[in-house]
């Protein structure tokens, strides 16, 4: 069965190319375009890795990744942060389910690359 993959983006094209990129990696990809829709979404899909920007409408990425760490159902949810803003890499450094960091514009193989491994530390974990 396919792993699920959340894109948490407010620009249309970043979305479709980071969808695009993970489903040619044979994962099933749901999308959300703002911060305010993003934990509903979180909830309701239960994606086994997250690809979160900073920058959003709503909730900003920081707030969201705080909410996620401070809940039991999503603590363990790897997350791949994907931003234009690099300086605020420091701030996500703290949290262990930040898996990656990565800025725009980015490599499609390794954001794959990063998908991949993100599902297999989790797989790694369960067992």
């Amino acid at each position: 069965m396919a792993k699920k993959v959340l894109v948490i983006d407010d620009e249309a094209e970043m979305l479709n190319l980071i969808k695009f990129t993970l489903e040619q990696g044979g994962f099933q990809v749901a999308t959300c375009d703002n911060g305010r829709q993003a934990w509903d979404t979180i909830v309701k899909e239960k994606p086994d890795v997250l690809v979160l920007d900073v920058m959003l409408p709503g909730i900003d990425g920081y707030s969201l990744q705080l909410k996620i760490s401070q809940n039991d159902e999503t603590k363990n949810l790897p997350i791949i942060v994907l931003t234009a803003l690099e300086p605020s890499k420091t701030l996500f450094q703290k949290f262990p389910q930040v898996v990656a960091f990565m800025t725009k514009p980015f490599k499609s193989d390794e954001l794959l690359e990063a998908a991949q491994n993100a599902v297999a530390d989790k797989s790694d974990k369960k067992a």
